[in-house]
């Protein structure tokens, strides 16, 4: 038989036969304590959780079907996207050690490296976002334990070589840890191009309503995974069935969602590069912003999140264009149904390097409402700033 697509096998797993008469989805088990028919029992090992803290039926399955997506022998589950990442790369490091990772680092990630993991003797450093593949492995040092990759990269989608990287950082000794929440284990697979853990925030994509917080972390390697499992165990972490169950209620339809919603991001990107009032469109997929051609290269897809550079203006007229919006929701997140936009300028202050801009910077998530009114909504408002613009230099 022939390999099946990614939104067959999202799929085929639930409707699988040889367990009997059952419901397409697994039950919610909501349980603490778990029974036995003896005291024996209650000793075994076997086959089954022993207590409620283990998986459950939904998050069992979610597992299964996450490490399927992304070629893992092990993946586990956490509360949330951050947690996603603070996991591994606690359980990987010691005092003494070092971390190497992109200055564009999404923001919660650099403050627990700056503030948790220094505190507790492991060291971060910060290469330039737009640093080249040659200089980031020059970078590395017979400390860095782990290279935390983040490609695209938090609000400026800087795309790095993640197989070269990984490559290198393997031959000197250090592991490879990607954030691959843009990818979603869909469009790009980094244990696939030599990466030794990949993680994402179920949150965004896999989820895909808004309507919850987790994170996935998978490895190909066990020996890898060993003392990440252990590193959940001892934290007493999991998550919750109902989470689990919507997770994966949100996994069978992916790649639809996904892809209808990179081809609407792409139509506005496109519209948007051609707008006066636009200075930059950061955007992988679209031709002639940073990181196409590796996009090009190494993507099957493409996430529906990019960042707008204005052409001048200011904060205020930035937070004006905002609020002029109608069809566009101001929150903190992506990957959901529904188009958000918010105002990130601010968060480049983050930075060791800041980069220079035009002007404001907009984070726009598009989701699966028709592009066409998007970008009338998007036109409106943009005339709007654009007006504003000229009457404050004159």
């Amino acid at each position: 038989m022939a390999p099946q697509s990614d939104r067959t096998r999202l799929i085929a797993g639930a409707t699988r036969r040889g367990r009997g008469r059952r419901p397409v989805n697994p039950p919610i088990e909501r349980a603490s304590t778990l029974l036995n028919d003896s005291a024996a029992l209650m000793r075994d090992p076997g086959p089954g959780p022993v207590y409620g803290i283990e998986d459950l039926g939904a998050a069992g399955e979610l597992r299964s079907a996450l490490s399927d997506l992304e070629g893992a022998r092990w993946t586990g589950l956490v509360p949330s996207g951050l947690a996603a990442v603070t996991v591994p790369v606690t359980a990987l490091t010691r005092p003494g050690d070092e971390v190497l990772t992109t200055d564009a680092v999404y923001g919660p990630s650099r403050r627990f490296l700056t503030r948790h993991l220094a505190a507790r003797g492991v060291t971060s450093r910060f290469h330039q976002a737009t640093a080249s593949t040659e200089a980031v492995i020059a970078a590395l040092t017979d400390r860095t334990r782990v290279l935390l990759i983040e490609s695209p990269a938090s609000l400026t989608f800087d795309v790095q070589d993640v197989a070269a990287l990984a490559a290198a950082c393997r031959a000197r000794g250090g592991l490879t840890v990607m954030d691959n929440t843009w990818g979603a284990g869909l469009a790009f697979r980094p244990l696939a191009h030599g990466v030794d853990v990949s993680v994402q925030a179920v949150t965004k994509y896999v989820g895909g309503h808004s309507d919850l917080l987790m994170g996935s972390i998978a490895v190909a390697d066990p020996a890898v995974g060993r003392p990440i499992a252990e590193t959940l165990e001892d934290l007493g972490w999991r998550v919750s069935p109902d989470d689990a169950w919507l997770a994966l209620r949100g996994l069978r339809t992916l790649p639809l969602r996904y892809g209808e919603q990179g081809r609407s991001a792409l139509r506005v990107a496109e519209w948007l590069q051609a707008r006066p009032e636009v200075a930059r469109v950061l955007y992988p997929p679209l031709p002639g912003s940073p990181g196409h051609a590796l996009w090009r290269r190494d993507y099957d897809g493409a996430a529906s999140i990019l960042g707008v550079v204005l052409n001048g203006g200011t904060p205020a007229s930035a937070d004006a264009l905002l609020d002029s919006l109608t069809l566009f929701g101001l929150g903190f997140s992506w990957g959901g149904f529904e188009s958000l936009i918010t105002h990130e300028t601010s968060q480049l202050a983050w930075r060791q390097a800041p980069p220079t801009l035009a002007g404001p910077l907009l984070r726009l998530h598009i989701g699966l409402e028709d592009p066409v009114e998007l970008i009338a909504d998007l036109e409106q408002g943009l005339d709007r700033f654009g007006t504003g613009r000229r009457l404050c230099y004159r």
